[in-house]
């Protein structure tokens, strides 16, 4: 996919995150400034009149392939996964509310008072009425990803496309960081995506995305022109789709 190309436009969105995004230099935890920022792009992208929900990891909180060498239990692990997903979901529900754009966080595990219970017609109703809303502990289930969570939050509101922000421009056969005679890959199938095992994204979501039709964008969000592309439906990054 060359950069100025252009494709259709993508009217209603969930973007997929790592928390990792949200800890800025530091790495580890919340970086409030970092959090401001990227409140603001979301904000960019709902001015743009798309509708926006987001999904963020819990990365900057646990490494869970750490906590796993230390004899910690998977299940413990992915609990905690999702407790630091919630955390990171309220920070960013308080960064857009401060700067009066209004948001909702809708968690896939009970944690009242803090954040509402998901219910699919409510997240309808909380999209069609201009909010950007935040889902939180992924599927409220071990073993699944948020990359899974995110495909399969995006196929029950049968929204246009799921992006997934990276560190790198789009899906390559390999670690383009670590190797640079890696091929990028600017279109694929799903069944392309599978076979190839691509490690951007877990095969799960992919399936899940492949049965619903789910186009999946996978861009550079460390590129500065990343809120446009996604407003103009610029081609840029890697995008998967029917076979």
């Amino acid at each position: 996919m060359e950069a100025g190309e252009k494709m259709p436009k993508f009217k209603r969105i969930l973007l997929k995150l790592s928390g990792e995004v949200l800890a800025g230099d530091k790495h580890v935890g919340i970086d409030f400034k970092t959090v401001k920022n990227f409140a603001e792009n979301l904000a960019e992208i709902r001015k743009a009149g798309i509708e926006l929900s987001i999904v963020i990891g819990g990365g900057n909180m646990l490494r869970g392939r750490d906590a796993l060498e230390y004899g910690i239990d998977r299940v413990t692990v992915d609990s905690i996964g999702m407790i630091g997903t919630i955390m990171n979901s309220l920070a960013v529900k308080a960064a857009l509310e401060n700067i009066n754009v209004p948001a909702q966080v809708l968690s896939a595990v009970a944690v009242t008072p803090f954040v509402d219970l998901f219910n699919r017609e409510r997240a309808v109703e909380l999209l069609s009425s201009g909010n950007i809303v935040i889902f939180s502990a992924g599927t409220g289930h071990p073993f699944f990803s948020t990359d899974t969570a995110a495909a399969l939050r995006a196929s029950e509101l049968k929204l246009d496309c799921l992006v997934k922000g990276t560190k790198v421009n789009g899906i390559y056969d390999k670690d383009p960081m670590k190797f640079p005679d890696a091929k990028f890959f600017p279109e694929l199938t799903y069944s392309d995506a599978i076979k190839l095992n691509i490690e951007v994204m877990d095969t799960s979501a992919f399936a899940i995305c492949r049965e619903n039709k789910i186009p999946v964008w996978v861009m550079s969000i460390q590129n500065s022109d990343w809120v446009k592309n996604i407003i103009d439906g610029v081609k840029t990054g890697t995008l998967v789709k029917e076979d």
